[in-house]
C-alpha cells in the first residue's frame, strides 16, 4: 500500500497526506480532468496550479495512447511534459471510454505499461465498467475480471496503483471487490457511479458507497470517479472519499452554466453581478455573458474551477473544525435529490459508528434531521445503558444550567432520602440533568434556553415552579443543595462514560468535585491534591495520569486499553506520541477522540492519550499518529488551587 497518513478527522472523513513521486498531496483533493492536446484543454494545467492552488491533476492515458502524435511525445518526455505540469499526475485507463462508447482498443496490460513508461504518479487498472442497470451475473462477471487484471497489474507495478471497485447496484459485489481492490491498491476507486452522478441518482450513490465503504482498506486513498459538482463534495467527504476528479468545470462551461456550492445557474439568467471573486472583479458575470463562444467558455471554466476549489478547502475546513455534517445538510438543500441521498445516508449510518469521534465542538442544528446523526445514535445508546427509561419517569424540568445558582434550589432527594430522577426534554430524548450539558447535548442546545444572571429570570422562575409542582411544596427550600448535586453529577458523568460498575467503586469519601469560579460548571475530580478527571466544555471526564491508575485498577484487563509495542514503550512513557505502527491491540469500543489507556503489553500503566485512529485502522495503518499522550508516568502531579471545592 502507498504511504498514506491521517493528519486529522471528522468521523469517516478524513484530512491525510498521500506520498507521490511528485511530492505530497493533502486530501481531500480535487484532481481537474485535463485533456491531454493542450488545444483542447481550456485552462492551462500550470496555470491551475499556479492560480487555483490545485496541485494534482487527472488525464487520459487512453486517450494519449490512441492519438500517434501524443503518445510519442508522452514517449519521448513523459506525461508531465506533455501536459506542461510539475505536480502528481493521476491517469486514467479507458474505462470511461468504455462506458461512453462499449468498447476500447487496448488491452489491460498494454495500458498499463503505457501508464508506467509515461511516468504516471498513480496508475489506473483498466476495469470493466459495470453499469447501473447491469443484472447480476454480468456485474459478478465484471467484479471478477477486474480483480484479476488488479493482481497481475500490482506485479507489474512499483508505483501507486488506482484500482477500481465495481459491482454495480448489488450490495454483496461491492462488498467483494472493495476487499480485493483493497488487498493490492493504493488508491482505491469507486467507479461505475459517472451514470448516477449525471443522473442526479444520489439516494442510489448513497447505497452504493455504503455497500463499499467498510471494506476499503483504512490505509488507502478512496477515490471517487466523476464527482465533479461542488454541491457533492461535502456530502462525499462524510463517507471519506479523499480524491474527487472533475470535469464538470469544463462541461458546466460549454453548456452556459456556473457551478455553485448549492446548484448550477444558467448564465443567461443572470441580471446581477452578483458575484465578487477575484474573477469576477476582472470580468462581472452579465459582460461575461457578452464575449464571444470561446472566450465565455475559458471565463465560466475559471470561474467553475474557482468555485469547486473553494469549496474543496471548504470541506477541508469543515473536517479540521468537526462541522461537516452541518455543512453537508447545508448543501443538502440545494436540490431535492442530493437531500434524498443525504437521508439515505443517514439510512447507513452504522458504517460510521466505529470512527464517529466521542466529542465535537459544537453540534449544530440545520433541520429534523440533524438529530439523525451517528452522534445522535451513540448518544442514545450510552444513555439506555447507564439510564434505563423506567428511571427517566416524571417529574421533568425545563433545561437547567448545571451551576450553583439553580443547583441550589432543586432538590436531589425527596423527603426519604430517595434520589429525585430530574431530566429535561431535548431533541435526542429525556435527558438526566446531570447530564445536560455533555456532547452532543450541550452543544446542540442554544445558550438562550438557559435562564442566566443572578434574577434568574422567567425562565429560571419556570423551573422552580416546575419543582415545586413536582414536589406539591412551595419555595424557597433554605438548604443548599449544591454539594449533593456535585457529588450526583460525578458519579452519573463516570457511570455514562464507563458504565455502571466503574461508578459503583468510586471512593465517595475521598473525593472531591471542583467547579469553576467563574461557570459554575463541574471542572474537576480530585482526591486531594491529585486532580483524577478534567471534565472539558465537551462535558465528557477525561482520566489524569492518576485518573487512569484509578481506572486500571476497577476496569477489566482489556477495556480502555492500547497494548504499546515493547519498541516503543519506554517513548510513550515518557509523553511521545504513539504512532499506529506500535500498537499491538486496542479494544475494539473505542473511538477517535476518545481518552484511553496506553499499557506495555505486560498491561503496565505507561501514558494516557487521545485517539486519532480508531482500533481497526491502528491495525493497517502503516504511518502517522495513533494517539497523542496528554498525561504520562514521568509527568509532575498535577495540583489544584485550595477552595472552590464541592465534597462528595
Amino acid at each position: 500500500m502507498g504511504d498514506f497518513e491521517l493528519l486529522e478527522r471528522d468521523g469517516l472523513a478524513r484530512v491525510g497526506r498521500l506520498s507521490t513521486p511528485r511530492g505530497p498531496l493533502e486530501t481531500p483533493a480535487l484532481l481537474p480532468v485535463v485533456h491531454p492536446d493542450p488545444r483542447r484543454q481550456p485552462i492551462p494545467p500550470r496555470e491551475i496550479r499556479q492560480r487555483f492552488g490545485l496541485n494534482a491533476l487527472i488525464t487520459s492515458s487512453y486517450i494519449t495512447y490512441r492519438s500517434p502524435e501524443l503518445k510519442e511525445r508522452a514517449l519521448a518526455a513523459g506525461i508531465h511534459a506533455l501536459i506542461d505540469f510539475d505536480g502528481p499526475v493521476m491517469t486514467d485507463s479507458g474505462a470511461f471510454q468504455q462506458h461512453a462508447y462499449g468498447h476500447v482498443e487496448v488491452g489491460p496490460t498494454e495500458i498499463l505499461e503505457f501508464q508506467n513508461r509515461i511516468g504516471s504518479d498513480i496508475a489506473t487498472v483498466l476495469d470493466v465498467f459495470v453499469e447501473p442497470s447491469a443484472d447480476h451475473q454480468e456485474a459478478e462477471a465484471g467484479v471478477r475480471l477486474t480483480s484479476e487484471r488488479a493482481r497481475a497489474a500490482r506485479k507489474s507495478r512499483e508505483g501507486l496503483l488506482a484500482v477500481p471497485v465495481q459491482g454495480g447496484p448489488y450490495a454483496d459485489l461491492r462488498a467483494e471487490s472493495a476487499i480485493a481492490a483493497s488487498a493490492v491498491g493504493d488508491v482505491l476507486a469507486v467507479g461505475g457511479v459517472v451514470p448516477l452522478l449525471e443522473q442526479y441518482r444520489f439516494a442510489e450513490l448513497a447505497d452504493v458507497i455504503a455497500a463499499a465503504r467498510p471494506h476499503l482498506s483504512p490505509a488507502g486513498v478512496v477515490h471517487l470517479f466523476g464527482t465533479g459538482h461542488p454541491m457533492t463534495f461535502a456530502f462525499a467527504a462524510l463517507f471519506g472519499i479523499d480524491l474527487y476528479d472533475s470535469s464538470a468545470y469544463h462541461k458546466f462551461a460549454r453548456r452556459n452554466r456556473l457551478l455553485l456550492p448549492d446548484g448550477t445557474v444558467a448564465l443567461d439568467q443572470v441580471r446581477e453581478n452578483w458575484c465578487r471573486c477575484a474573477l469576477c472583479d476582472e470580468t462581472p458575470l452579465t459582460k461575461v455573458a457578452t464575449l464571444p463562444d470561446p472566450e465565455r467558455e475559458v471565463a465560466l471554466a475559471r470561474h467553475n474551477l474557482l468555485v469547486s476549489a473553494e469549496e474543496m478547502a471548504r470541506v477541508r475546513q469543515s473536517i479540521r473544525d468537526g462541522t461537516l455534517w452541518e455543512l453537508a445538510e447545508r448543501r443538502s438543500t440545494g436540490h431535492p435529490a442530493l437531500l434524498a441521498g443525504l437521508r439515505t445516508l443517514k439510512d447507513h449510518r452504522t458504517i460510521f459508528r466505529s470512527t464517529e469521534p466521542e466529542s465535537r465542538r459544537t453540534y449544530r442544528e440545520t433541520g429534523l434531521d440533524s438529530f439523525r446523526r451517528p452522534a445522535a445514535d451513540r448518544w442514545r445508546e450510552r444513555l439506555d445503558r447507564a439510564f434505563p427509561s423506567s428511571d427517566l419517569s416524571p417529574p421533568t424540568l425545563r433545561r437547567v444550567p448545571l451551576e450553583p445558582s439553580y443547583l441550589a434550589r432543586i432538590p436531589p432527594s425527596d423527603d426519604t432520602g430517595a434520589p429525585i430522577p430530574w431530566h429535561c426534554p431535548t431533541p435526542f430524548g429525556s435527558t438526566p440533568i446531570e447530564l445536560i450539558e455533555t456532547y452532543p447535548v450541550g452543544p446542540a442546545l442554544a445558550e438562550a434556553e438557559f435562564a442566566t444572571g443572578p434574577g434568574l429570570g422567567r425562565r429560571g422562575t419556570q423551573v422552580f415552579d416546575d419543582v415545586a409542582r413536582a414536589m406539591g411544596r412551595e419555595y424557597p427550600w433554605d438548604r443548599d443543595w449544591v454539594p449533593e448535586w456535585t457529588r450526583r453529577q460525578v458519579v452519573a458523568l463516570l457511570r455514562f462514560r464507563y458504565g455502571n460498575e466503574v461508578a459503583s467503586e468510586i471512593p465517595m469519601a475521598a473525593w472531591l468535585g471542583e467547579r469553576s469560579r467563574r461557570t459554575g460548571r463541574l471542572r474537576w475530580i480530585r482526591a486531594g491534591d491529585r486532580v483524577l478527571f478534567q471534565i472539558g466544555n465537551d462535558g465528557i471526564p477525561r482520566p489524569t495520569f492518576a485518573g487512569a491508575e484509578w481506572l486500571a485498577g476497577v476496569l477489566p484487563c482489556d477495556r480502555e486499553r492500547v497494548v504499546v509495542d515493547a519498541d516503543a514503550a519506554s517513548f510513550v512513557g515518557e509523553g511521545r506520541s504513539l504512532f499506529a505502527r506500535f500498537v499491538r491491540s486496542a479494544d475494539p469500543t473505542l473511538v477517535p477522540g476518545c481518552t484511553a489507556l496506553l499499557v506495555d503489553p505486560d498491561g503496565a500503566l505507561l501514558a494516557v492519550g487521545r485517539l486519532l485512529l480508531a482500533p481497526h485502522e491502528m491495525r493497517v495503518m502503516r504511518r502517522g499518529i495513533a494517539a497523542r499522550v496528554t498525561a504520562h508516568r514521568h509527568a509532575p502531579a498535577t495540583v489544584i488551587e485550595e477552595g472552590g471545592s464541592d465534597e462528595l
